[in-house]
């Protein structure tokens, strides 16, 4: 599995993004698919995740309210829809994907939120 995320950037607090992660080489729908995060100095944080199956979905209570998760019409990309932004939102951020451990990885992409 191969994944390939964009949409990151620099962006005033209380902004919306979107952040985008396009994945091949999958064929179950029982592969769970997350978006992490990791700020400097601080350990890597689940922020949401949901299967590729579109159920069973997950939110951080850092991030519950305010970021979406969701999956392409192909069930190939995944989206993490970001509202209501704040500085601490700031990190980069991971695609990831796995049946029983996340075994596959994006390259990361940076969020920058300014208060």
């Amino acid at each position: 599995v191969q994944l390939v995320e964009s949409g990151g950037g620099l962006v005033q607090a209380g902004d919306s993004l979107r952040l985008s992660c396009s994945g091949s080489g999958w064929t179950s729908f029982g592969v769970r698919m997350a978006w992490f995060r990791q700020a400097p100095g601080k350990e890597r944080e689940l922020v949401a995740s949901m299967r590729r199956s579109g159920d069973s979905t997950y939110y951080s209570d850092s991030v519950k309210g305010r970021f979406t998760i969701s999956l392409g019409n192909a069930k190939n990309t995944v989206y993490l829809q970001m509202s209501s932004l704040k500085p601490e939102d700031t990190a980069v951020y991971y695609c990831a994907a796995g049946i029983s451990v996340y075994d596959a990885w994006g390259q990361g992409t940076q969020v920058t939120v300014s208060s």
